[in-house]
């Protein structure tokens, strides 16, 4: 295609099999990208992967030679505050911008898309599998699921709480709940922002255990609670991996158990119908 202004492709490309803004819940591989997917990578003129809001397994070199594209690692930095780059590229040629699951599982990408909109570039979406069905492999019915929810990190200071009204919500309703788990990628160090230096912290992704700590301690701190520690919830880790691990135990043994390497997610279900019952049975564990 040649290169005509205000009507080029900025090309969103799912490589399966999710992105839930910076918390997510997949383990993900070159050969996750559709057919679709790939023949446009392979025509466009310049290629970007979003690289903060989830995990892909295979290196940048791998994903060179697969495409046979040179591949541009989009971090946080480069996706919240320096887009204008990307769309300025986009209005004179074809330019795809590869996220890991489905193109509009995070708020960050759709203001791509709506700010390219604005300067008339055309954009093609290319949709692929998301954490939001993926997390049916535990056996629970995705038209059972209520909203989803974000559990973050906490601070000795900061400690917000808000998502479990949802989770509430959910549970006197006889929903479920998938959570999604806090990924810290590329975290400026405030200590060394405040020397003026800039820094960054390690990764950092929360686990099951972490989750169901901060669980624990809001259904303490509140009376009537909907959600009970003996209650049983489903922890997830690398689904969409060889490695996938999928675990139905009390919220209280979630808090020590391992399920090994990230991504991890929380599942607390509502009212279970026999069948999902019967499929969790599966991965039932006495910890």
């Amino acid at each position: 295609m040649s290169p005509v202004e205000n009507v080029k492709v900025e090309i969103c490309i799912s490589h399966s099999v999710d992105l839930i803004a910076r918390y997510s819940s997949v383990i993900l591989f070159i050969q996750d990208i559709t057919v679709k997917g790939l023949e446009i990578v392979k025509r466009c003129e310049t290629v970007y992967l979003e690289s903060y809001t989830s995990i892909l397994v295979d290196g940048k070199d791998e994903l060179e030679q697969f495409y046979g594209r040179e591949v541009i690692v989009a971090d946080r930095e480069l996706v919240e505050t320096g887009a204008d780059q990307i769309l300025n590229e986009a209005k004179t040629k074809d330019v795809a911008f590869l996220v890991v699951g489905d193109p509009f599982g995070a708020t960050t990408h759709t203001d791509i898309v709506l700010r390219a909109k604005q300067l008339d570039i055309k954009v093609q979406v290319v949709h692929n599998a998301s954490i939001l069905n993926a997390v049916g492999a535990c056996g629970l019915q995705l038209y059972s699921f209520g909203e989803t929810v974000s559990i973050p990190f906490w601070t000795d200071t900061w400690k917000p709480d808000s998502f479990y009204d949802k989770i509430e919500e959910n549970k006197k309703r006889g929903l479920h709940t998938l959570c999604l788990l806090d990924i810290k990628v590329k975290e400026p160090n405030l200590e060394a922002m405040m020397r003026g230096k800039v820094l960054y912290d390690p990764p950092r992704f929360m686990t099951v255990a972490q989750a169901a700590e901060q669980l624990l301690e809001i259904v303490a701190s509140r009376e009537n609670s909907a959600l009970k520690s003996s209650d049983r919830c489903v922890g997830v880790a690398r689904i969409g991996s060889p490695t996938q691990k999928i675990v139905w135990c009390t919220l209280e043994d979630m808090a020590a158990l391992d399920v090994g390497a990230p991504l991890h997610s929380v599942v607390i279900p509502g009212n279970l119908h026999p069948l999902e019952e019967d499929f969790l049975k599966e991965f039932l564990c006495s910890c």
